[in-house]
């Protein structure tokens, strides 16, 4: 699906991320207002990416403030979140029809401590030279997409998560 782009201020993102609280935390508490939460347990919050360059960026954390991907986890706790990083996935790659759907842990304590799970869905037809981590720099700007859409893209994504086991 072919979006138009606007332009992103990563300074003023870098900027952010680094002085205030932490954004899902934030989220989790019901104190950030902007975000499309698409499902949510006592462990784990998935929620649309608020500044998506796919459409159908995804994003998993769990509801506890955790900063390491794996070393605060137990290995029944990282397998469980895997198991809903999984089901995410599959619920995105049929939502978008997705070519290969990237899944990553990206982050840093500098910002975005809290740690998450980037579900990004290429879509077909992107040229191998834009294809990987290129498809995922935000200096081309982020996808334009209005709320609306991007109510209905996380109803559509939780109705397929609901198909998949």
């Amino acid at each position: 699906m072919k979006k138009d782009r606007k332009p992103f201020d990563l300074d003023s993102y870098v900027e952010s991320i680094q002085n205030r609280p932490c954004f899902i935390c934030e989220m989790v508490a019901g104190r950030l207002n902007g975000n499309h939460v698409i499902g949510q347990s006592q462990d784990f919050i998935i929620f649309l990416n608020k500044y998506p360059v796919l459409y159908g960026y995804t994003l998993v954390a769990p509801v506890k403030h955790t900063e390491q991907v794996t070393g605060d986890f137990s290995v029944e706790e990282y397998l469980a979140l895997q198991k809903v990083i999984y089901q995410t996935a599959e619920a995105v790659r049929k939502t978008v029809d997705a070519e290969r759907v990237y899944i990553l842990s990206l982050g840093s304590q500098q910002g975005n401590r809290h740690v998450h799970w980037h579900i990004a869905p290429l879509p077909f037809g992107v040229p191998f030279e834009e294809q990987q981590l290129e498809a995922l720099t935000i200096e081309n700007g982020i996808l334009d997409i209005s709320d609306g859409e991007m109510d209905e893209l996380a109803r559509q994504i939780r109705q397929n998560m609901a198909l998949v086991q």
